[in-house]
């Protein structure tokens, strides 16, 4: 329940799927960038300060590295060309699209409120069926808020003209209520 309450106060931007293959490989591959742009710089005899900064840049994709995770199949990164390559940039065009993603807010509290009723069935007994009870109310009111939410921008997707009276409609609203549904409709 704490979940529920911090979620729906704070939002679902912070919630993220764990990071794919493709992110996985883009991280490596920006690593292997960028150590093979700092062998560059000290090849070409740049400037000290652009040399630092590339080797810098090399150190700090290590730590992008430990996070991600090592993919499963490493990708082409022994030449200069293979980094360049329309391999490697489908990589990492791929790897931007899943970083966009983000979970269904409805899902994410439905499982919340799944989870929750598995542990009423643990629980058991006395404290376990009353909040077995809560849990299935909360569910119930989820959805019929969804359900409200859904109809309501359709509503004013299909009926623009009426968009300022269904606005003016909407106005007695509490500041906590339309904080709640512009969270659930982000």
């Amino acid at each position: 329940m704490l979940l529920l309450v911090v979620m729906v106060f704070a939002g679902c931007n912070g919630i993220r799927y764990g990071p794919s293959n493709a992110e996985q490989q883009n991280a490596y591959l920006h690593h292997r960038t960028a150590e093979a742009a700092a062998i560059k710089a000290r090849q070409d005899m740049t400037s000290p300060e652009l040399q630092q900064l590339a080797n810098r840049s090399s150190e700090q994709t290590q730590a992008f590295i430990a996070y991600y995770g090592l993919p499963k199949e490493l990708p082409n990164t022994d030449t200069v060309d293979e980094l360049l390559g329309d391999d490697n940039q489908e990589i990492t065009q791929e790897a931007q699209l899943n970083a966009s993603q983000r979970p269904d807010p409805w899902e994410v509290a439905d499982g919340l409120l799944e989870l929750g009723l598995g542990l009423a069935g643990i629980v058991g007994g006395v404290y376990g069926t009353k909040a077995a009870k809560v849990i299935v109310t909360a569910r119930q009111k989820s959805k019929a808020l969804r359900e409200v939410v859904n109809g309501n921008e359709l509503f004013k997707q299909d009926n623009p003209e009426m968009s300022d009276k269904f606005k003016e409609a909407q106005s007695a609203q509490s500041t906590s209520t339309r904080k709640e549904v512009a969270v659930l409709k982000a």
